[in-house]
């Protein structure tokens, strides 16, 4: 995708660029959560806190201003 696609892309959901919070955030990483032992094996194992970004890790384009905040509700039977 260019840059001009992906203006278009903003503009056809109707995004408002200089308003809006716009974030990008990268998908498809894991970070351990292990406290590891003194002299732990650092080829299998990671500190905890350390993050892996996976070979098909993917970068996600959000627009927080569009966020539903609203809470799901209980079907009625009207």
């Amino acid at each position: 995708m260019t840059q001009d696609e992906l203006w278009h892309m903003m503009h056809t959901l109707g995004w408002d660029v200089r308003n809006d919070d716009i974030v990008l955030e990268v998908g498809g990483t894991v970070v351990s959560g292990i406290e590891q032992p003194e002299g732990y094996n650092k080829k299998w194992s990671s500190p905890k806190g350390h993050r892996k970004y996976n070979k098909d890790a993917f970068i996600v384009i959000k627009n927080r201003s569009r966020d539903d905040h609203t809470k799901s509700k209980a079907q009625t039977n009207e």
